[in-house]
């Protein structure tokens, strides 16, 4: 799986260059994007955890793929990080609604707007923590 990280501030993004996610491209998924959640330097960068993954190149997505980041995502916020998915194509935005995926995710039609996202729930947690 090709993929382009940028690393900002507060986040990762993750654009994957392919035009399909597939079931057998599920493991790679995991083996991508769950590393940044480590604080392994050397793999992230840092201490940055939030990740933004801009799946603008892809057309088509399978059912076990959409799982997968489903899975990604709860990990990340299991680990008070932030996973953002933007930029998703009408077909693949249609194809997670159909399967009831999409309300449960945490989509952003923008880069810009993604951004916002991962920033303000930085925010969040940090009130959070004040208030414990």
């Amino acid at each position: 799986m090709h993929v382009k990280t940028d690393t900002k501030e507060k986040f990762h993004a993750i654009t994957v260059e392919e035009s399909s996610l597939s079931a057998s491209m599920t493991d790679e998924l995991g083996d991508c994007l769950l590393p940044y959640l480590q604080n392994d330097a050397h793999l992230t960068g840092g201490q940055v955890k939030n990740l933004v993954l801009i799946l603008k190149d892809i057309k088509t997505i399978d059912i076990a793929a959409a799982e997968k980041l489903v899975y990604i995502q709860q990990k990340f916020y299991e680990n008070h990080a932030s996973f953002v998915i933007c930029e998703l194509q009408k077909p693949v935005e249609e194809f997670l609604d159909q399967h009831e995926l999409l309300e449960i995710m945490n989509v952003a039609p923008t880069q810009s707007e993604a951004w916002d996202i991962v920033q303000m729930e930085e925010i969040e947690r940090e009130l959070l923590d004040e208030g414990l």
